[in-house]
């Protein structure tokens, strides 16, 4: 226990700091999935508090990310809209696959699979992530500028004759299975039919349109309508908000911008009594267990959705450790993957009981926390705790936040998102594959298709078909050097027969690594602990790269990563037989020559040993 609160002063002021980071995109992701803001923040308290508590990454925060509630806001548009557009009807089924994605997660790391998620190859990653951006800022175009389709009488009336039949098909299905449609006599149904109301059809209505003019594809086809039925006030908000964002960070990066802009925009909405549309309102209290998710958890009446779920769990699993990595990286730690998953799956369950919206590890809140001091589990529990404040203290006047303030949140969150990093490096990847007269990179079509599937058609097919497409390519690949060299040795470290007669006063300063195979997707993990296998003494570190045939994005930016890191503590590197491909590859994103200039790179090692003792001299 003493341990637990040896850094009491560090985590609560982490753990505060990631809790006002969080708030804003809390609220915001929740009235993005369309369930409300207090579904977010729900979410968010529970999953940082729990994950916290029983996960594997000391100084992570978890909560609502974009990747996550992107796919949620699919899940629940899709139950609502088979459950008559009723979300009081849908909640139970959309809280049950959520508790199911939380318990995969449990089991996947009971079963030790933490280790396999960095089999993800990066184009699927980058395609995916640019996806979430463009999902997010396109879909935030409508409430930005004060358009919401089911609130514009003439277009919803287009969907009455629509709705009628809609409600009449409903009818029939009844009838059939209470068993008094009959061929002979229709007149059950006509009762039933002449006593429709206005209100029902008006409501079905509104449901087909909402349902028309959601995701990418259907904001984009509303959008001419909707550019001439701009609210004006809504705009100003939304852009009053994405310049603070922006601007204050020019100012100062100690106090969120996000949470600057969603205060002073609310208040001078809220102050000057403007005629502005709020979100939800937020409950007041304690969030209430949701008891039919227990008692009606069946796998019978979630089956359509558990492909869903399991896509959902593994999303959030990929999430959160690429967090993991980047809070290792910080503050020089090793996270524990199973269990991270362990405590996410217990997070993501215990949210999914009160109503919360499913998370992950949060990046850009796991990097506030350890900055502000957060270095134990004790920070992210602090910040759910801060967030919980915050919904029993300030729920009301969180209720009066205009929801083109979220909207503008949420368009710069879209912007940052997206993966840049990928994006830049299409036109420099090598054209290795061609389709009809077109050449283009295996790596850019896998990013490619992932992206356009992802944002037009559906997330999680678009992972399943990216990683298939993935692993296809990049079996054919070294198929076809395996042909080329077919003479592999067992990968063992060991010393090659032209070291032997290596300088013995030299090998302290000296550091040799072979790599004996392609440096891909599914290897780059183990090459980026080559930083850790150097000796402190070492000042010099060669790279035997004549077996390594092939490198791909993942490696590519492994390589760089590692080389960067290796710049920073002052050691030289030098290659020896770098292949066509992989030199191809570090010359187009100028490994070479910024990070390796072309006189530390050797035809043979007899050569680099001949630089080594013209260049090295014995410190010790």
């Amino acid at each position: 226990m003493k341990k637990f609160f040896a850094n009491f002063k560090g985590d609560a002021f982490g753990g505060i700091t990631a809790g006002i980071v969080a708030l804003p995109l809390a609220l915001a992701f929740g009235v993005s999935s369309g369930l409300g803001p207090s579904a977010g923040l729900y979410g968010a308290i529970f999953i940082s508090f729990f994950a916290a508590f029983f996960g594997g990454t000391p100084t992570q925060i978890s909560g609502p990310t974009a990747p996550m509630t992107a796919v949620s806001m699919v899940v629940i548009a899709g139950i609502i809209a088979t459950n008559d557009g009723d979300v009081a009807k849908a909640l139970p089924y959309i809280l049950s696959v959520f508790l199911l994605a939380g318990l995969v997660q449990i089991g996947l790391g009971a079963l030790g699979f933490g280790k396999y998620i960095k089999y993800i190859p990066y184009p699927v990653v980058s395609g995916f992530m640019t996806a979430i951006g463009i999902i997010i800022l396109v879909t935030q175009i409508l409430p930005s500028i004060g358009y919401y389709p089911k609130e514009d009488t003439e277009y919803v009336n287009q969907f009455k004759p629509q709705a009628e039949e809609l409600i009449l098909q409903n009818i029939l299905k009844e009838e059939a299975g209470e068993g008094i449609l009959v061929l002979e006599d229709f007149k059950e149904t006509i009762k039933r039919a002449g006593e429709l109301q206005p209100e029902a059809i008006d409501k079905e209505s509104k449901t087909l349109a909402k349902t028309e003019t959601s995701g990418v594809l259907g904001t984009l086809k509303i959008l001419p309508r909707a550019i001439q039925n701009i609210n004006w006030l809504e705009l100003a908000l939304a852009l009053s908000t994405i310049f603070i964002v922006y601007g204050f960070k020019r100012i100062t990066t100690k106090i969120p911008s996000a949470l600057v802009a969603l205060v002073v925009v609310s208040g001078v909405a809220y102050g000057f009594d403007l005629d502005y549309r709020a979100i939800e309102e937020i409950p007041s209290g304690l969030p209430e267990l949701h008891f039919e998710v227990i008692t009606g958890f069946s796998l019978k009446s979630i089956t359509p959705y558990i492909f869903t779920a399991i896509t959902l769990a593994l999303l959030g699993a990929i999430d959160s450790l690429l967090t993991s990595v980047v809070a290792d990286n910080m503050t020089k730690t090793k996270h524990n993957p199973n269990k991270e998953l362990i405590g996410q799956g217990i997070g993501n369950s215990i949210a999914s009981l009160f109503g919360g919206i499913p998370g992950a590890g949060a990046t850009i809140r796991t990097v506030v926390n350890i900055n502000a001091g957060g270095r134990t589990r004790l920070s992210g529990m602090i910040a759910g705790v801060m967030l919980l404040f915050v919904l029993l203290a300030l729920g009301p006047v969180a209720s009066k936040i205009p929801a083109a303030v979220l909207a503008g949140i949420l368009l710069t969150v879209g912007i940052g998102v997206m993966d840049y990093k990928g994006l830049k490096a299409i036109p420099a990847l090598p054209k290795d594959m061609k389709i009809g007269p077109i050449k283009l990179s295996s790596e850019v079509l896998i990013m490619l298709v992932v992206l356009v599937l992802s944002s037009t058609w559906d997330l999680i097919y678009a992972v399943g078909i990216g990683l298939v497409i993935a692993s296809l390519l990049f079996m054919k690949k070294i198929g076809d050097l395996t042909a080329q060299r077919s003479d592999v040795k067992p990968l063992k470290e060991e010393a090659w027969s032209d070291e032997i007669d290596f300088p013995s006063i030299l090998k302290e300063e000296v550091f040799i690594k072979h790599i004996k195979g392609p440096l891909f997707f599914g290897s780059t993990s183990d090459f980026q602990q080559l930083a850790k296998q150097i000796p402190s003494t070492a000042r010099t570190v060669v790279i035997r790269l004549g077996r390594m045939q092939y490198m791909d994005q993942s490696g590519l930016y492994a390589m760089e990563d590692v080389l960067v890191d290796l710049r920073k503590q002052g050691i030289n590197v030098l290659f020896v037989n770098l292949l066509k491909q992989p030199r191809y590859m570090m010359e187009r994103i100028d490994i070479i020559p910024d990070l390796i200039p072309k006189e530390h790179i050797f035809k043979d090692f007899n050569s680099c040993l001949q630089w080594i003792k013209n260049n090295v001299k014995d410190q010790f």
